[in-house]
Order: C-alpha cells, then structure tokens, then sequence
C-alpha cells in the first residue's frame, strides 16, 4: 500500500540522529575506545542496510524500533563492554569463544568482531526463562529456542546485508538449526509476536499457549497441534545437542512424569485424590471468611501469627493481616477452581494425554543418533510450514498481499538448511516445494502480478520458480530472458543494477510455441 506523503513528510522532518544519541550513551559509559568505535560502525552498518533487510525480509520492525533497541540495551543492560584481541591474555576469560555474557554483572567481553559483539549485546538483554515455569523442563528448552533464535536474528542485518547485495554464509549462523525454526515460527505467527515473547518478565503472560491460539487462529487446530509438537520436540532435541548436563534434567522429569501417570492411572483413586483436596481447600477458604467477618477472630489471629514470627517479618497491623488473608483466599479459591476443572471427565483425559506426549518428548533423550532425529523433525516442520504456507495464499485477495508473499517464500527458500544447502535446494521437500510454488505463482498470475511466460502451467512454472532463488534485492526490478546454448534452454535474470544470473531448465525437449515470449527477449517478471 502507499504510504502517505505527509507522514513521510514528517518522519523526514523529525528523523533522528542516532549516531549522535548513540555517542551521548558513549559518553556516560566506561567501555574504552575500541569498543565505542566497533558499537558506532556497527550503528553504522545498520542505518546502510536496513532498508534492503526490509525490502527482502518482510515483516520485520522499522528500522527506527530496531535502533532505538540497540541503544536502549547499550544504556540500560550493559555496563561493561569490553574488547580484547585474540590469542591476548584478556581474551583467556573466552575459554577459547568469541564473546562472554555475565547477565549478573551486566558485562560483554567480546573479541572485536561487530556481528559477535551485536549477538552479545541481544543476548544480555533476555531474561533466561521466558516460558512459563508449569510447563517444566520445556520452560527451559523452550526459552532457550526463541531467545537464541532472537539473538541470531537479531545480528541478521549487520550479517547478511551490506547495502547494496544480500548474501548468507552459513558458517556465520551461531547455529543454523536454531535460526531455521526461529524464522519459520516469525513468518507463521509474526516477528512481533516472537520478539514481544523475548521481552517477557517472570514468564507472567504463557506466551506458549498463547502461540498455538495464534496458529490456531490462522491455520487451523490441526495444524496447530502438529507444530507446537514439533517444535518442543525440535527445542528438547537442541538442548540434548548443545547441553551435557541435559540427560540428566531428563531422567529427572521422566521419573517425575512416571509418578504422576502411575497416579493417574488409578481413576477412582485420582478423583477421591482431587476431591479430598477441594474439601481441604474448601475449609480453609471458610476458617478465612470466618476470622475475616469477626473482629474478635481477626484479633487472635494476629496475636497468633505474631508470636511465630521474627521481629523483621512481624504483622504490625490487623489492615494489613486482613489484605494478607484476602490474597491468601484468593490464592485458594484459584486452587479450588483448578480442583474443579481436573474432576472434568474431559479434564482428566486432557492431563493424562498432556503427560503422555511430554513424557514422549523426554524420551528422545533415549535416542540412538540425535542429530538424524533433529533433521527428522526439521523436515516435519518445513511440511507443517509449507501446508501454513499454501493457506495464506488461498486467503490472500490484494495485490500486495500476494507480493508480500512471494517475497516471503523467497526468503524461505534461502534459509540455510545446513552448511552445503538452503531450502530451495533440499529434496526432502521438492513435492512440497513445488506444490506451494505452483498454488503461489498461480494466484499471482490471476491476480495481474506475475507475467505469464508460457502456455504450459508445469513450463512456466519452471520458469518462475527461479525467482525463489535469486538474490536480487528488489524483485519486482528482474526481467527474465529465455535462450538456447548448446541445444540446451536456460532462464537469465536480470534486474536495474545489472544482476545476472542463469538457471537451465529443466526440461527434457522444449517446445517454442509452447512459450509466451521470443527467444532472447527481455521480459519483466511483474506485470
């Protein structure tokens, strides 16, 4: 959609000089001049390609949101930064690592490396648990998927994008496979929702429950389901891969898991269990109703409390004992509620199969070769992905939407999946590929975006699809050339900054007429 000129008027007008409040943060800071200067040209970097990461990632936050951000964490959350040479006796605290994070002293160590020092600064700026703690040990597991995914993310603009081509190297990723389910989780359920997951404080608000009503919401409880399984699985997997100590926490919550099954296995005994309970609670809130409505009570209770009770924690009020009873009746009755739902029939057979999957999930700890069942389940993921994928298309109705799209799956595509290949590249998911492929530049054809290169629907699509893998900034620049070498046809792409590139179809014999174009013409791709 058009922007409007007067709101781009006086964003021009009242546009900020971030390097200017960057250096007044500098000022206050005892960070030493290496490190004021790798923080000012990693500003620097930013504002140059921020503009080409938003043209080819969509979605993301205005550039102004990321910067303030950045700055924000340099004046509140750090400290300490400091940069120390390789192979320099300062640079012993790395433990042979390029960055140290101390969140408790609010201290970076970082060898002078922009993109380490980027990923620390995300890094120092997350809580460790942002998942809520009832789910156990996936609180942890979970937490650590999204905050590290974040990170990485993070540094994705000052990494991959230099203000003029957009390349990715893997190697650079601090871990490929935590990014891959990061981003297919933004583009499922947004960036903003995943970055406001990262903000969260005391785990409060259960963003884990509230990421499958957002899928829900947008792609069915079906498919919701599959993917939050998947993805815990994918989270427990990384942490059995990356955490020794992570077998152990395992047996742990298995044995805690046992214990709690076995309960439940016994239904009668569970629910006389449950309701001797709602009883007990059931007392406890009257004997507080009943102190409460009679001042005589409240007095002895005072008294009573009183007299256990250290000087430094003494109640020196009834006020005050009142309002400390009222939240222990609250507390309470939140616990009788809770009483109530587990005596559901539904209820039981929902806890018991929640215990059942988690206790299913634990058991990967058991597995013989961890990193086949990591790319097992990455490829569920990327087909739960592509099946998301395919519904967006089918609901998208304006032209901007179905070009958003194709820059979105453009993106897909060239998320690394390993060191050696992207997603375009993966035969574990070419049917799935090309399905959504051909739903996607279908929809584009009908709607006037895409020109149409051939008769055939399988031709042009083998035409089109090249476009998934090109780097080009700006998609909607590249024309498309079909020519013959060597008996052979190829696709050439072209675009305003001279971009080029060559694809060769892949078709057995090519039929001239079968083409909508002449050979060695220059056609645009976007209508």
């Amino acid at each position: 959609m058009p922007r409007n000129k007067e709101n781009t008027l006086f964003e021009k007008i009242v546009k900020k000089d971030y390097k200017n409040e960057l250096e007044e943060v500098l000022e206050k800071k005892n960070f030493g001049e290496n490190a004021k200067s790798l923080l000012l040209e990693i500003l620097y970097k930013i504002e140059i390609a921020y503009k080409d990461y938003e043209k080819v990632k969509i979605g993301v936050a205005k550039k102004e949101e990321y910067i303030e951000n950045f700055i924000d964490i340099i004046q509140n959350k750090c400290k300490t930064i400091k940069i120390v040479k390789p192979n320099s006796e300062e640079s012993l605290v790395l433990n042979n690592k390029t960055f140290f994070v101390s969140k408790e002293r609010s201290e970076i160590i970082c060898l002078p490396i922009a993109r380490k020092l980027l990923y620390a600064i995300a890094k120092i700026s997350k809580e460790d648990i942002i998942v809520n703690k009832k789910y156990s040990l996936l609180s942890t597991t979970m937490s650590n998927l999204i905050n590290v995914g974040h990170n990485i993310n993070m540094v994705e603009p000052l990494r991959d994008f230099n203000g003029w081509s957009w390349t990715t190297v893997p190697r650079e990723y601090e871990s490929i496979e935590y990014n891959l389910i990061y981003q297919l989780l933004t583009m499922l359920a947004g960036e903003k929702f995943l970055s406001d997951w990262t903000k969260s404080k005391d785990s409060i608000i259960d963003y884990l429950d509230e990421l499958e009503e957002v899928l829900t919401y947008r792609y069915g409880e079906n498919l919701s389901k599959k993917i939050i399984e998947i993805v815990e699985k994918l989270s427990v997997i990384m942490d059995l891969k990356v955490n020794a100590d992570m077998e152990n926490e395992i047996e742990k919550a298995k044995e805690r898991l046992e214990r709690e099954l076995t309960n439940l296995g016994d239904k009668e005994e569970y629910i006389k269990r449950l309701t001797a309970q709602k009883n007990k609670l059931k007392s406890q809130i009257m004997n507080i109703d009943t102190i409460l409505s009679d001042q005589d009570l409240l007095q002895e209770e005072y008294i009573k409390r009183n007299q256990n009770l250290p000087l430094e924690e003494k109640i020196f009020s009834m006020r005050v004992l009142a309002e400390t009873m009222m939240l222990e009746r609250e507390k309470l009755f939140e616990k009788l509620q809770k009483c109530n739902e587990l005596l559901k029939p539904q209820k039981f057979l929902e806890k018991r199969q929640k215990l059942e999957n988690e206790y299913e999930i634990y058991e990967l700890a058991d597995v013989e070769n961890i990193e086949n069942e990591l790319k097992d389940n990455l490829i569920k993921l990327q087909k739960l992905f592509l099946e998301c994928f395919k519904i967006k298309v089918d609901k998208a109705q304006e032209k901007h939407q179905i070009i958003n799209l194709i820059y979105q799956y453009r993106y897909y595509c060239a998320l690394p999946y390993d060191l050696t290949k992207n997603n375009f590249e993966l035969d574990k998911i070419q049917e799935q590929l090309e399905q959504t492929g051909k739903k996607l530049i279908r929809k584009a054809i009908e709607q006037r975006v895409l020109f149409i290169f051939a008769k055939n629907e399988n031709l042009n699509y083998k035409i089109i699809k090249n476009i998934f893998n090109v780097r080009s900034i700006n998609l909607e620049d590249l024309s498309i050339k079909i020519i013959k070498e060597n008996d052979e046809f190829y696709v050439q792409f072209f675009d305003d900054k001279a971009f080029d590139k060559k694809c060769k179809l892949d078709f057995e014999t090519l039929n001239k007429k079968e083409l909508k174009i002449r050979l060695n013409k220059k056609i645009k791709v976007f209508e």
